[in-house]
């Protein structure tokens, strides 16, 4: 993996001594890399061919595009099974394969389905075992190393060479968060207002929402994320649940954006200890990282922020299972190339005509016919692709 070093820790450092003064940089710094557990994948991910350009000394990152995996963990011991309730192992029910281009004008965030059916290789665990290569459901790939390597490392590295081989993409950096985390960032930021258009229930997921607009704490956010089947959330499947999420993370984006966390030092101090409190990262995966790609991407426009899941389809083999489609093909072409993952232009920067200057000579203005407003045309989340700016619930 290559080991980026955003802007070399130059915006952490900035927001440190605005926020704390010179004799708290060391300590800020400290603090948050400390919040994150660190793993080194390196020995154990497949090489992918990368630029032979050397990097830029002073921006190890400038004019390259990240491409970050990000796992939700199941992880049901401590804290956590205090969460969701105890219980042996650890799997990954959420995957997404977040790009950053590299002029960071956009970002596209792409879940794939647990139950993709695709090529997982062989695997070497830290424990020198190495697994046979199949083809299986995506999340085995994230199993077969917890269950043969009986660790972190083993299990984040197998799911990363899987992505790697399925869609040509250079992963860069891995996150894995799990409930605590995933709690601890939506109480960060005071909640996640969202529009729920029905009464939604799952017992086995502790939910229980009202219709309307509401702001969720975190315990409910991570039940919403959480839930499968229940009256008005759907029908149990993964690919259902994965509309939801992305709903969730869109509207935390909107949230993040409508505070000025990104350009906020406090803010973004605050929210990045809440965020980092429960997060397992690659080694290259510093707070400096972290920080600069938030600086860096202060000035995106909302609508650049695309959510969408990898396009597929019921499997042949077994209609319980999914597979990928040919389009599919083009998305992951895409990304790797740098250009937009459904082939459309970037959203450009609305911009506003000056008012025309006021005619003296001009007849009183007729009251116009009021017009029926149009009605709001909604995106499906988890089938169709959106952006922060669009709409996909009506209340």
């Amino acid at each position: 993996m290559r080991t980026h070093g955003v802007v070399r820790g130059i915006a952490l450092g900035v927001v440190a001594v605005v926020v704390f003064g010179a004799s708290g940089v060391a300590a800020v710094a400290a603090k948050l890399n400390g919040n994150m557990e660190k793993v080194d994948v390196s020995a154990l991910v497949n090489p992918m061919p990368s630029a032979t350009t050397e990097p830029d000394p002073d921006d190890p990152n400038a004019g390259q595009a990240v491409n970050i995996l990000i796992l939700g963990s199941d992880q049901r011991d401590g804290v956590n099974a205090e969460i969701g309730g105890e219980a042996a192992g650890m799997r990954s029910d959420t995957t997404m394969v977040l790009h950053i281009s590299a002029d960071r004008s956009r970002v596209e965030l792409v879940s794939i389905p647990r139950d993709s059916l695709v090529d997982i290789p062989s695997c070497t665990m830290t424990n020198g075992k190495t697994t046979r290569a199949t083809h299986g459901m995506f999340n085995s790939a994230f199993a077969t190393g917890w269950d043969n390597g009986g660790d972190m490392t083993s299990a984040a590295a197998c799911t990363i060479n899987t992505v790697q081989l399925n869609t040509g993409l250079t992963i860069d950096h891995f996150v894995v968060v799990d409930f605590a985390g995933f709690q601890q960032m939506v109480t960060s930021i005071g909640g996640v207002p969202m529009c729920i258009p029905t009464k939604m229930e799952s017992q086995l997921a502790g939910l229980s929402l009202q219709p309307g607009f509401q702001t969720l704490d975190g315990p409910t956010a991570l039940a919403y994320a959480r839930a499968r089947k229940g009256p008005g959330v759907g029908d149990g499947s993964d690919t259902n649940r994965i509309g939801n999420q992305q709903k969730l993370i869109a509207a935390m984006v909107r949230e993040v954006l409508s505070r000025d966390v990104l350009t906020n030092p406090q803010k973004l101090i605050s929210f990045l200890s809440a965020a980092t409190g429960s997060l397992t990262t690659d080694n290259g995966m510093s707070i400096g990282n972290m920080t600069g790609l938030a600086y860096n991407l202060r000035n995106i426009s909302s609508g650049n922020i695309t959510f969408m899941t990898i396009p597929f389809a019921p499997a042949k083999s077994d209609p319980n299972r999914v597979e990928w489609t040919s389009a599919a093909d083009a998305v992951w072409a895409n990304m790797a190339n740098d250009v937009p993952a459904l082939g459309e232009a970037p959203t450009a920067p609305a911009t506003t005509a000056p008012p025309a200057a006021p005619d003296a000579t001009a007849a009183p203005e007729v009251p116009a016919t009021p017009v029926q407003p149009t009605p709001v045309e909604t995106k499906k989340a988890g089938h169709e692709a959106f952006s922060v700016d669009d709409t996909t619930d009506v209340c």
